[in-house]
């Protein structure tokens, strides 16, 4: 991919976390760490990898509630329900203002859709960490559709994830780009046609852009 968006690109499909809203791993590793966790969160929840109960509660296959009662077995009995969530809601910085003022702009130029690997924890305080600092239903002003992984079953870099948003939205793949932060997911969007956008620490979307 050459570091200017190619012309004939029309829709673009961007990630949320890692992309769009700012996040930091370390933070949510470290605070079920000083909750007395049992076993090496590092290892088990990461932005590269992460333990299966991660993958199932993305998928929208176990509720919240089953989710906390899982990371329940490696915590002190004394751990609530609320601890849980502020640990696992740590990794959650916020979406800066100037992401907003881009897609504003984008969004004259190309048909916006999101795709985010999220789940039912933290999608609810992402969507009020955007609120507060923006406006109210600030992220559904800016895309066409929101797809989130809890909400479809389904999850990145599964092919039929990106399969489904091609296909609902009667997407030409030649003209699509797919951005996402994630090796793995930019790999599995490639593997259905779609143009990608490995979205590193080196890349200024701004810049991307042109704007």
């Amino acid at each position: 991919m050459s570091n200017k968006v190619p012309k004939h690109i029309k829709t673009v499909i961007f990630d949320l976390g890692g992309v769009l809203f700012d996040i930091d791993y370390t933070f949510t590793q470290q605070a079920f760490q000083k909750l007395g966790s049992t076993t090496d969160f590092n290892a088990v929840y990461s932005q590269q990898k992460q333990a299966g109960i991660f993958d199932e509660f993305e998928k929208g296959n176990i509720s919240p509630a089953q989710f906390r009662e899982g990371l329940k077995k490696w915590l002190p009995s004394s751990v609530t329900d609320k601890h849980i969530d502020d640990a696992w809601n740590a990794l959650l910085i916020g979406f800066p203002p100037e992401k907003v003022e881009l897609l504003n702009k984008l969004k004259g130029k190309y048909n916006l859709f999101l795709l985010s690997n999220t789940n039912e924890i933290h999608l609810p305080e992402v969507m009020k960490m955007i609120d507060d600092a923006h406006n109210p239903g600030q992220l559904g002003k800016l895309f066409i559709k929101e797809y989130y992984s809890c909400r479809m079953g389904l999850r990145k870099p599964d092919n039929i994830i990106y399969e489904k948003v091609i296909i609902e939205n009667q997407l030409d793949p030649a003209t699509t780009l797919f951005i996402d932060d994630l090796k793995q997911n930019i790999e599995g969007a490639e593997s259905t046609g779609l143009q990608t956008l490995h979205c590193t620490a080196e890349v200024n979307l701004k810049e991307y852009f042109g704007e």
